[in-house]
C-alpha cells in the first residue's frame, strides 16, 4: 500500500492539486526550502517523504521516534529501503542509492525533535524539521505537505529540462568531432558541481551500445548509474559504472575529471578489487598520472594482478573514448545516447545542459 500512496500523491502534484490554502506561511517557506535541496541533499527529501507516507499509513505513529531502539519507534529505514526509495526511483523524483538513511547526518540514534543535534545546514534542519514537527505537534496532513512539496520539485525538474537538437547529418559525424566536442564539454567551466558526472555518462553510453556489439560481453548488462555524490559506503558500488556478467560483477570503470591518478587511488582501487571481485577495472582520467608516483602505481598493479588475477587498466579519458569509439558501429547510436542521458539527467545543472546543446548547434553548422 504504501508505494501505491506515493504514487497517488505524486499524481495528484502531477495534475496540480492544490493544498496551498490549508498551509501556513512558515509551512509553505519551509517547503520551499526543502525542494530547493531536494536534488543536492536526496537524504533529506528522502526522509522526510518516508515518515510522512509512514504517518499517512500508520497515523497513531510518532514519526519523530525513527528507529525500533526507541521506545514505541519503527524502523524508517527499512520503510524506505523497501517502499520509498524504489517508488521515487520508478516516478523520477530524487531518491538515494538505497535510503536516506544512509546520509550521516540523519542515522543518529536521536529521535527528529526540534533540538536534534545533527551537523544539517541551518535553513535546511530548521525546515526538516519543523515540518515533522507540524505533522506531529500540530496535528498538520502530511499529504498536504507532500503535495506541494512534490508540485515545487516537479517545476524545478521542468526548469532544467533543455531540450538538445540531433545531429542533423549523421553520416559526417567523425571520432575526431565527437570526441574535440566532449573535450571542450569536459574541460568548461561550469563554476558549479556535477561536472565530474559528465564523462561518466559518456562511457556509459558507450557500454551500453558495446555490450551488443562485442562478444567480450555477450550475457552482459551494464548498471544502471547511481548518484554521483554517493559516497563509496553508501554506494555499494565497485566504481562509476559496474558491468555484470551471470550476475557477477565483470568489469569496473571509475573515472576522474579533476583529479590525478596517484598511488592512493590505486589502494583504494585494490580494496574495492578484493571486495568485489572484477576481472578488470578501469581508472580514468582526464587530467593524467602522477609522473613521480608512477613505479608505485605499477607495484601496485602488478600485485593485483599476481594475487588477485584482475587487470587495473589505467588510461586518460580521452584516449579511451576515442578507442572505444573505433569498436561501435555507428557513432550516430552513441550521440543520440549520450545527448538522451545528459537532456534526462536529474543531477546535471541547466549550465551543463546548455553548454552541451551549444556545443551541438556549433558541430551542426560545421557540417
Amino acid at each position: 500500500m504504501s508505494n501505491k500512496t506515493l504514487k497517488t500523491i505524486y499524481q495528484e502534484a502531477k495534475e496540480n492539486v492544490s493544498y496551498i490554502n490549508k498551509l501556513s506561511a512558515n509551512e509553505i517557506k519551509w517547503i520551499d526550502t526543502i525542494s530547493k535541496k531536494s536534488f543536492k541533499q536526496k537524504g533529506i527529501f528522502t526522509v522526510l517523504v518516508t515518515l510522512f507516507i509512514y504517518k499517512i499509513e500508520n497515523p497513531k505513529q510518532d514519526i519523530r521516534l525513527h528507529r525500533t531502539e526507541f521506545k514505541n519507534g519503527f524502523s524508517g529505514r527499512s520503510y524506505d529501503t523497501k517502499y520509498i526509495t524504489p517508488t521515487l526511483k520508478k516516478i523520477g523524483l530524487p531518491s538515494m542509492a538505497e535510503s536516506g538513511w544512509l546520509t550521516r547526518t540523519l542515522e543518529r540514534s536521536e529521535p527528529y525533535t526540534l533540538n536534534y543535534s545533527a551537523n544539517i545546514e541551518k535553513n535546511t534542519k530548521e525546515a526538516f524539521l519543523n515540518l515533522i514537527d507540524r505533522v506531529e505537534t500540530h496535528n498538520q496532513n502530511p499529504k498536504y505537505i507532500l503535495v506541494e512539496l512534490f508540485k515545487k520539485v516537479i517545476d524545478i525538474q521542468k526548469q532544467n529540462i533543455i531540450e538538445i537538437e540531433p545531429i542533423q547529418n549523421p553520416d559526417i559525424l567523425t571520432i575526431d568531432k565527437i570526441t574535440t566536442l566532449l573535450d571542450k564539454q569536459f574541460s568548461y567551466n561550469y563554476h558549479t558541481s556535477y561536472g565530474s558526472k559528465l564523462p561518466v555518462i559518456a562511457f556509459y553510453s558507450i557500454y551500453m551500445i558495446l555490450i551488443n556489439e562485442l562478444s567480450r560481453y555477450n550475457d552482459c548488462i551494464v548498471k544502471e548509474l547511481g548518484s554521483h555524490t554517493a559516497s563509496d559506503r553508501t554506494s555499494k558500488s565497485a566504481g562509476d559504472i559496474e558491468i555484470y556478467k551471470n550476475n557477477t560483477l565483470f568489469e569496473a570503470i571509475e573515472i576522474k575529471l579533476d583529479k590525478v591518478i596517484d598511488a592512493n587511488i590505486l589502494r583504494i582501487a585494490k580494496e574495492k578489487i578484493i571486495k568485489y571481485n572484477p576481472t578488470r577495472y578501469y581508472i580514468l582520467s582526464y587530467i593524467g598520472i602522477k609522473e613521480e608516483e608512477k613505479q608505485e602505481i605499477q607495484n601496485i598493479i602488478n600485485e593485483v594482478k599476481e594475487k588477485h588475477g584482475c587487470q587495473i587498466i589505467i588510461n586518460g579519458v580521452i584516449p579511451t573514448l576515442k578507442y572505444y569509439l573505433r569498436l561501435i558501429e555507428n557513432l550516430n547510436n552513441f550521440f543520440e545516447i549520450y545527448s538522451n542521458l545528459i537532456q534526462n539527467d536529474s543531477e546535471l545543472k541547466t549550465i551543463h545542459k546548455e553548454v552541451f546543446q551549444n556545443l551541438v548547434k556549433e558541430l551542426n553548422n560545421e557540417i
